[in-house]
């Protein structure tokens, strides 16, 4: 199965909000309080991600398998603790049970390196809940574990882990020149 990564628009929130459950209620369960999985909601997701497409639609990356339909997203900015020395972040990275594994996640990955580069940040980090084990995808990608810490969800403490990538660049060439880069761009 093939996809292509391309920016997000206003009109893919909807998409967006069900993956981002979908992704959520598969991936965490027995991970995360089951109350932060059952009070998720499409609608409220769909409001929340159309507002953030609306403002900032290139931080978004889509991937979509050959229908046209989309199976992933992930968005990234600015890094969000000033003490943490990475310039970007990936805030979210979520590909549909049914699509992982097909390379819509790297191509999301890589997808939203080019656009931590091209605002300027050479180094990014992403957040990962540390019993995921989809986490070791991140390491497959050159991500190395720079810390940890536990975050609060649901009234609880979630152990979460710290993937960084120093030279964003370096990271985009190494996987342009295997051949496992960026389809549909």
């Amino acid at each position: 199965m093939s996809s292509a990564v391309r920016p997000g628009r206003v009109a893919d929130a909807p998409a967006i909000a069900r993956i981002e459950v979908e992704t959520w209620r598969t991936t965490y369960a027995g991970m995360l309080p089951d109350k932060v999985l059952l009070a998720m909601s499409v609608q409220r997701l769909t409001i929340s991600w159309a507002s953030f497409l609306r403002q900032r639609p290139n931080d978004v990356q889509v991937a979509e398998n050959a229908k046209g339909e989309a199976i992933g997203f992930g968005n990234c900015g600015a890094q969000r603790n000033s003490t943490i020395d990475y310039a970007g972040e990936i805030y979210t990275l979520y590909v549909t049970p049914d699509a992982q594994g097909t390379g819509a996640g790297r191509g999301l990955l890589l997808g939203l390196f080019q656009r931590l580069v091209s605002l300027g940040y050479g180094s990014a980090l992403v957040w990962v809940v540390r019993a995921n084990p989809s986490r070791y995808f991140y390491e497959r990608l050159g991500g190395v574990q720079v810390m940890h810490k536990p975050i609060p969800l649901g009234g609880e403490q979630v152990e979460a882990v710290a993937y960084g990538w120093r030279d964003l660049a370096a990271a985009i060439g190494r996987h342009a020149r295997s051949g496992d880069g960026l389809a549909g761009r």
